[in-house]
């Protein structure tokens, strides 16, 4: 199932989102980037990066809607993380407001993460693991299966808040009803809907961001609303789960904690890869770890508007209004006896197949990098070494146009040979009539070379005015007959406005040997006509001595004669009128 949807129409070959993702998730085929789903971890950086917006949350609100609509039952699951994203006056007003959208029950994930903050202290009681890595992140849980499964021992054994509530939603209102969760996080789709380990306790997952946009088309204001209690028991310090460092604060709430862990909280997807790196190595031991994909925790989830939300802020006023006292009613935790929040992680990561040393060299001087020193490793294509794309290439995830400095200079090639062998004069100039570009022809007409022409002005070459009407008018001039005595040339130019760079380009074609072909057909013809006209007086002359012997003969010679000259002179084109 895929949680984000692409737009192949708007992917336009920039590879922000290959340069963005941390993990490379992302192969690049027939130069459009597309998401792999079995590498993906749904951190959402992506949807943040796209500027084209070809990438796009796949949202179940429709579905959400129609279980409304159908009159089904639907109860809501809300994460803590709205004490700090929504506006109200009091948290009963978003309970209410929700209630008037249709849903049955508004109860809150904080509910089950009291369950999951049990389980974590059953493990540091026990004290077995070497490290315990918390499990409540989707994010995180698919980083490490996928990408370091070797730490897959140090994960916490336990479904996430969100499961564990649907599980005990479930049981308590049996099959017949709709569970829905309404959180931050793009990544808890999947966990829901697509993991056969947790799929069938949440029917759909929506975000704050659509909750918000539909509240506003049912013109209901939150601020305007009565307050109205969650339907669930108060979990306490478990509603601060969604801040950085609040699973933390709601295990040692309870004073009786055991300390033979060293805790602390990472955050923030680099963050993360560097722990894990470093508990690869062996470096890091004893630990309860706190991990969140997101900068700040759940506050700052992959499905708001991170740049709006102050997780400074946020944390503050959390830790503030919520209470950090534990949850110790017996009868709270009496419900979910016999019911087993124990999930099992796995390695799920996939050997890809890596190039030999030849073929790597062989991918790479593809791209032009046949030494050391033509691996610029710019990071342009999104991979951060020349070689780590080369990799990439071999796997199928990346092509060989990704490497924009070769593109570059490529292009910059095929510029030089066109520009080196049209036999037509190029010449570019910019808006103050500098001459950008200079073709071969016009370096061996103008018998100057490229360097210096483009160290100097057309006008001090030739006369510009041409060129500065077409820049100021932006009207191209076509087909203009140009004649150079001094260099002896005659040029058919054409004179175009090229308007992103706003220059001027000219195109000049040497027609000098036509115009001397046509200059000398000219001159047969006037030959031709000078003899004819010889024999038409002579004719004439004749025709005086004799006149009277041929009559109307003469007349009719002169008629016949100055035709064959006028066929001669004018050559099939249209002869002038005689004036009256």
């Amino acid at each position: 199932m895929n949680v984000i949807g692409f737009k192949e129409a708007k992917c336009r070959n920039c590879y922000k989102c290959v340069r963005i993702c941390d993990v490379k998730a992302i192969t690049v085929k027939n130069e459009q980037a597309q998401i792999m789903n079995d590498k993906c971890i749904l951190c959402g950086h992506c949807l943040e990066a796209c500027p084209q917006n070809a990438k796009t949350f796949i949202s179940d609100l429709d579905k959400v809607k129609g279980y409304l609509r159908d009159k089904i039952p639907t109860i809501l699951s809300i994460a803590p993380a709205y004490l700090g994203i929504l506006k109200y006056k009091t948290p009963g007003q978003v309970v209410t407001a929700l209630m008037k959208l249709g849903f049955s029950m508004v109860r809150e994930t904080a509910e089950g993460a009291a369950f999951v903050t049990q389980e974590y202290k059953k493990l540091l009681t026990a004290g077995t693991m070497n490290n315990i890595i918390t499990t409540c992140c989707p994010s995180v849980n698919d980083l490490i299966e996928i990408y370091y499964p070797s730490l897959t021992k140090y994960m916490a054994p336990v479904d996430s808040p969100m499961i564990a509530h649907g599980k005990l939603i479930r049981r308590e209102s049996g099959r017949d009803i709709k569970i829905v969760f309404l959180g931050p996080c793009i990544a808890k789709k999947r966990e829901a809907e697509s993991d056969p380990r947790t799929v069938g306790f949440v029917d759909a997952v929506i975000n704050f961001p659509e909750v918000e946009q539909w509240l506003k088309e049912k013109n209901i204001n939150i601020m305007e609303q009565e307050d109205t209690p969650p339907h669930n028991p108060n979990p306490m310090v478990n509603r601060l789960y969604p801040i950085s460092s609040g699973v933390l604060s709601s295990v040692v709430a309870s004073k009786k904690m055991p300390d033979n862990y060293r805790k602390f909280y990472v955050h923030g997807i680099k963050n993360c890869i560097e722990l894990f790196q470093s508990m690869e190595r062996g470096e890091v031991s004893g630990c309860f770890i706190e991990a969140d994909i997101c900068n700040g925790g759940c506050i700052k989830g992959s499905a708001l508007n991170r740049d709006s939300i102050s997780r400074f802020k946020v944390k503050l006023d959390m830790e503030e209004t919520v209470p950090k006292k534990p949850l110790i009613d017996p009868q709270f935790y009496e419900r979910s006896k016999d019911l087993s929040f124990h999930k099992v992680f796995l390695n799920r990561s996939s050997k890809e197949p890596l190039p030999t040393p030849e073929q790597l060299n062989h991918i790479l001087s593809k791209t032009g990098k046949t030494k050391p020193e033509d691996e610029l490793n710019c990071g342009a294509c999104g991979y951060s070494s020349c070689r780590e794309k080369a990799i990439a290439v071999y796997q199928g995830k990346a092509e060989l146009t990704m490497c924009i400095p070769y593109m570059h200079e490529k292009a910059q090639s095929m510029a030089n040979v066109v520009l080196d062998t049209t036999p037509n004069v190029i010449i570019l100039v910019d808006s103050e009539m500098k001459i950008v570009e200079f073709s071969g022809a016009a370096e061996i007409y103008f018998q100057l070379p490229r360097s210096k022409a483009r160290e100097m002005y057309l006008y001090e070459i030739i006369d510009h005015s041409d060129f500065e009407e077409v820049l100021n008018t932006h009207k191209a001039i076509m087909g203009k007959k140009v004649e150079y005595p001094d260099k002896g040339l005659t040029t058919l130019q054409n004179i175009v406005y090229v308007q992103e760079q706003n220059a001027v380009l000219g195109i000049f074609q040497d027609i000098t040997k036509e115009e001397e072909k046509i200059r000398q057909e000219y001159k047969i013809k006037v030959d031709t006509i000078e003899m004819a006209q010889k024999v038409i007086d002579k004719q004439m002359f004749v025709a005086q001595q004799i006149a009277g012997l041929l009559g109307e003969t003469t007349a009719e010679t002169k008629v016949t004669l100055t035709k064959l000259r006028d066929t001669i002179l004018y050559d099939g084109a249209e002869q002038p009128k005689k004036k009256n």
